[in-house]
């Protein structure tokens, strides 16, 4: 089994896809966790904002076909189909795999977006943050601590199979800020 830890990622129809993908992602391994969910403006591209988590489960998959299952689940959320520049219908990208580090199957390892994007690194720190990020000495939690970016996040209220996966204590938080 790898332990396997992901990125995603919509900006059309966000709830729906984001759903979507989660209970296609429940099929390819077992011991599914998820972060909180945050919105945050677009990144290297026009469009509208997006909502962002992390995910990690456990798989039996190889790096290629675990990349090859999630490329399927994209383009039945119509991925390959959108047609309007901007509109990210679902994005899913392997952040880690197991304690690979380097070019593997196509893909560089660990995603270079953990330490760029606070949209990846914060809901990596919340979900997993002892966890130590391959090729480094440091936690999740530690690299997000150490953050320097000036990225805007914000935590949003979202419900998968009647559980919410963002904590009301984030959201008030988010909420006191944002009236200073």
């Amino acid at each position: 089994m790898n332990r396997v830890y992901l990125g995603l990622g919509s900006n059309a129809a966000r709830d729906y896809h984001l759903q979507r993908g989660l209970d296609a992602l429940s099929e390819l391994g077992t011991d599914l966790q998820v972060s909180p969910v945050f919105e945050s403006d677009a990144v290297g591209m026009l469009g509208k904002r997006f909502y962002n988590l992390v995910a990690v489960l456990d798989t039996r998959l190889s790096l290629a076909d675990l990349n090859a299952a999630l490329k399927a689940i994209e383009a039945a959320c119509g991925r390959r189909e959108a047609k309007a520049p901007g509109r990210i219908t679902l994005d899913i990208d392997i952040l880690t795999y197991g304690e690979l580090t380097g070019v593997h199957a196509g893909l560089q390892l660990p995603r270079p977006e953990v330490l760029r994007n606070a949209f990846v690194l914060w809901p990596l720190a919340l979900l997993a943050p002892q966890v130590i990020l391959p090729g480094t000495e440091l936690t999740y939690a530690q690299h997000w601590a150490a953050w320097q970016g000036t990225q805007q996040l914000w935590p949003v209220a979202f419900v998968w199979h009647d559980r919410a996966l963002t904590p009301q204590a984030l959201l008030l938080a988010a909420q006191l800020r944002a009236a200073l």
